[in-house]
């Protein structure tokens, strides 16, 4: 919980005696609270706590306390791998998007370091590792676009290379339409279903293609 004052302007000061206008002889300290609201993931909710960050527009992250727990290992990771700190909250955004700070894989980081295969991480600590080296690699692929680094820690590195030739610049009706094509080429499988009802009459079922919207939720900057 911020709290922050709310200054009285000199124009009230008057002979070294605070006058609060409607309010004669009182003396009054308003504040203002700011309340971060609850997180709502697969229908469990956590308390979320405001995390402040800085320099490259990532703003704030509301997460869990299970994700500020592993903000010590995101900083010694986007360290290790040469990544600004100043990302660490955009990431914790996306570890809240993922699992909410839960289970041995929080940054689902299996499929990008086992070539395709689900669970292959059984310890969070490597799922960082990975995840931080992830979105280091998909960030300089999409030319520190943060929108597109994103949508492509979602889908995957081939969406880049779809909006490069599609315009250059990640919209979320792009998303939908490679959600659309990649869904068409891997249903047969059964393996892909819709994440949001939303996309069920667009056939977009392939990852969530609201994945921007869903971090953005999670921070004032996306």
């Amino acid at each position: 919980m911020h709290i922050v004052l709310q200054l009285i302007p000199k124009k009230y000061l008057i002979g070294g005696t605070l006058i609060l206008l409607g309010l004669s002889g009182l003396l009054v300290m308003s504040t203002i609270v700011a309340i971060t609201g609850e997180f709502e993931n697969d229908s469990q909710q956590s308390e979320v706590t405001e995390i402040e960050g800085g320099g490259i527009g990532v703003g704030t992250a509301n997460v869990s306390p299970e994700v500020i727990k592993y903000q010590p290992l995101l900083e010694k990771y986007a360290q290790k791998h040469g990544l600004d700190a100043s990302y660490v909250p955009i990431m914790m955004a996306l570890m809240m998007q993922e699992s909410g700070g839960r289970g041995s894989d929080p940054m689902q980081s299996s499929e990008s370091y086992c070539d395709g295969t689900v669970g292959c991480i059984k310890n969070p600590e490597l799922s960082i590792d990975k995840g931080v080296l992830h979105f280091k690699s998909v960030l300089e692929k999409a030319r520190y676009d943060l929108k597109l680094c994103l949508q492509s820690y979602n889908f995957g590195p081939g969406f880049i290379n779809f909006i490069m030739k599609n315009g250059g610049k990640y919209t979320p009706e792009l998303a939908i339409k490679f959600s659309q094509i990649q869904y068409q080429q891997v249903k047969h499988t059964g393996k892909y279903h819709c994440v949001r009802p939303e996309m069920v009459p667009y056939s977009a079922c392939y990852g969530d293609a609201k994945y921007v919207d869903a971090v953005g939720r999670q921070t004032m900057s996306v």
